[in-house]
């Protein structure tokens, strides 16, 4: 059945690639962000996503949602690092329009919700690798407190009024359109430098393992969270199940592009947890959900995005 799903920050990395899927499978998107999709639209599909310019703190949520169907909330108006310099302002900015949005939902009675959150932050310390979901949340930064957080009031609105909210807690998604600018995603990060000749940095020993998951796989997940049945089961894991470490990416990228790399080290990191790996097994049992693209094919498809489009800064 065809419905009208909402994407806020849709024009983002994540959100390009859920709202082309959702549009192929017959959905009708709109897109609330700041900016367009930046990418042409295929022809076939541009008559299913439209946009509207959106301010996350100064939405009109009850206009916004009056006839969607599905929100997806994968707009968030801060980095790690903004939001530790400014803890406050990242809580009233992202914390609040959630909490507003929540209120819009609950007024209109009727709506699912998809929220992305950062399965690498707000676990914090793992107690066990890879993390299920039942995991306490402890995150260390304010970032990962602030996803936390908007996590805690979705799971109130949920026992409160019955809202359907539905947790995604995305790994270190990577692949073609994300937006080099931000200097996230170590992934997508040394694959830039490294095919266009410039240094890679790496903090400490290079050991520290993380959870790389290709963003065609994430927005699968994110297609099937919205669709399936109302479950007592509603916060789910999306990543690989497999940890990479930062010497891991080199080698892969030396053995692809067949040379050494220019790689200097420096002092580890603090903030660093040394093993971020997520269990997606609740997913694959109440979702249907495995990703399918590996870390090596993944990286084979962004160098070859990245130099088809050398000239493009997202």
């Amino acid at each position: 059945m065809s419905e009208r799903h909402l994407i806020l920050g849709g024009g983002g990395f994540i959100g390009r690639h859920v709202a082309l899927q959702l549009a192929r499978d017959g959905h009708d998107v709109l897109l609330a962000c700041r900016r367009p999709m930046i990418q042409e639209v295929p022809a076939d599909l541009a008559a299913k996503i439209s946009w509207q310019f959106t301010e996350l703190g100064s939405a009109d949520w009850d206009t916004l949602i009056a006839e969607i169907d599905v929100v997806h909330h994968y707009a968030w108006g801060s980095l790690p690092a903004s939001a530790n310099a400014n803890p406050g302002g990242d809580l009233l900015t992202n914390v609040g329009a959630t909490i507003d949005l929540l209120n819009a939902l609950h007024r209109r009675g009727a709506g699912r919700l998809i929220f992305s959150s950062s399965g690498g932050t707000v676990y914090g310390k793992l107690n066990k690798t890879p993390v299920p979901e039942d995991h306490p949340i402890a995150p260390i930064n304010a970032y990962g407190a602030g996803k936390a957080a908007a996590e805690v009031y979705m799971s109130l609105y949920r026992a409160m009024h019955g809202l359907d909210c539905r947790i995604a807690r995305i790994a270190n998604p990577f692949g073609a359109g994300q937006n080099l600018s931000h200097g996230q995603g170590a992934a997508t990060t040394f694959i830039h430098r490294a095919l266009n000749g410039l240094p890679i940095t790496i903090w400490g020993t290079g050991e520290v393992v993380r959870d790389y998951v290709y963003v065609t796989d994430v927005a699968q997940c994110l297609v099937m969270l919205a669709a399936a049945p109302r479950s007592d089961e509603f916060t789910f894991n999306v990543g690989s199940g497999v940890g990479i470490s930062l010497n891991d990416i080199v080698v892969e990228l030396e053995a692809q592009l067949g040379h050494k790399l220019n790689v200097t080290r420096t002092a580890s990191r603090s903030i660093d947890i040394p093993v971020s790996v997520l269990s997606i097994e609740r997913a694959h049992k109440v979702l249907g959900w495995t990703p399918i693209v590996s870390f090596s094919e993944g990286v084979a498809r962004t160098l070859d995005d990245l130099r088809r489009n050398a000239d493009r800064s997202t």
